[in-house]
């Protein structure tokens, strides 16, 4: 690369990427060197970072909310670049979008073949898991394609928990997790090309000051029913108004008529859980609903869903958000609060 040439951040985009993440990762990376100081002391500082849009073909269309994008350039018109950015490209999390994106695949390869560091926002590393850089690796996505992940791209350790996952950093590839992690990435992104001390100030412009609790808090237990194996099937509906009960898993066991290790076999082939994870799981997304909205108290709710020892419920619930009741209740009540009528 040039050295008297500014960084190059390409953003790929397509029809099916938010508008939020991609015109709020331009606007901030545009700004990094120039707004702040245009805000303290009003003059306008050098913008640090060139920044682009490509697209498959680079003709403009619409994404998300029928909103226009212009890309600067087509992805076969893009040879080079500091580092890229995958937007995300919804997708149902029962649709696996193989072979949808094949010319940004074969082209997200090539860039990482030639030194550029890889990024992804969200449903954005399905594209990188298809390019098979992945492999071998630990990222994140949104939390809802945890199953995804795990169904179609097993070589992938995905880490439903991380915002911004660092994890293969060295290899430069860095994902994000669901579409407001776009901040942490474009903070991490400005540190990396133009200085913590110009990212601290970029973050200050914009408030934006991360999400160090990581995406478990906001995470919902996502239940995929896989009518072809009747018995697993139906122990799910029925666990899912008997999650309180004692012995739940010996329950459901009882009620397949399956053996204990083939019944653990096929419910974690159908769910993606193991049975006792499966009923901790649905335990604390009934307790979320509970401390965001009743007026019990932590332990009473932890004996709603079948703790009667306090501490067990704690320590089962802070396992699965990453904060005790205590916290989870202040943090979304503060929302409730927030979102109620004054």
């Amino acid at each position: 690369m040039d050295t008297d040439k500014k960084p190059l951040i390409v953003l790929l985009a397509a029809p099916e990427t938010s508008a939020s993440v991609l015109y709020g990762l331009y606007d901030v990376l545009m700004s990094a060197g120039a707004v702040y100081p245009d805000m303290v002391v009003g003059a306008p500082g050098e913008e640090l970072l060139d920044v682009c849009i490509a697209s498959a073909d680079g003709k403009p269309f619409h994404c998300v909310g029928n909103i226009p994008v212009e890309p600067h350039y087509a992805v076969s018109k893009t040879d080079s670049a500091d580092a890229v950015v995958v937007c995300d490209m919804y997708t149902s999390i029962y649709d696996v979008p193989k072979a949808r994106y094949p010319r940004e695949v074969d082209w997200i390869k090539r860039m990482h073949r030639q030194g550029a560091l890889l990024t992804s926002v969200c449903s954005g590393s399905l594209l990188l898991a298809e390019s098979g850089l992945l492999d071998g690796r630990q990222a994140t996505a949104h939390w809802a394609y945890r199953d995804m992940f795990q169904r179609h791209f097993p070589k992938i350790t995905f880490r439903n928990e991380s915002v911004l996952c660092l994890a293969a950093e060295s290899d430069r590839i860095v994902t994000a997790g669901a579409v407001s992690a776009w901040h942490d990435l474009a903070v991490y992104l400005i540190a990396r090309f133009c200085g913590y001390q110009t990212a601290i100030e970029t973050a200050k412009v914009f408030l934006i000051s991360g999400h160090s609790e990581g995406q478990s808090p906001y995470s919902v237990m996502t239940r995929p029913m896989d009518s072809s194996d009747g018995p697993i099937s139906e122990c799910q509906m029925w666990i899912a108004d008997h999650y309180a009960t004692a012995k739940p898993v010996e329950k459901m066991i009882a009620r397949s008529g399956l053996n204990a290790r083939t019944f653990s076999r096929r419910f974690r082939a159908a769910t993606g859980f193991a049975p006792i994870e499966y009923v901790q799981a649905l335990r604390v997304e009934e307790a979320k609903q509970m401390l965001e909205t009743d007026q019990l108290s932590n332990d009473e709710v932890g004996a709603e869903i079948g703790y009667d020892d306090p501490a067990s419920f704690r320590r089962v619930f802070k396992r699965g958000t990453g904060l005790s009741p205590a916290a989870y209740r202040k943090k979304f009540q503060r929302i409730s609060q927030i979102a109620r009528p004054h």
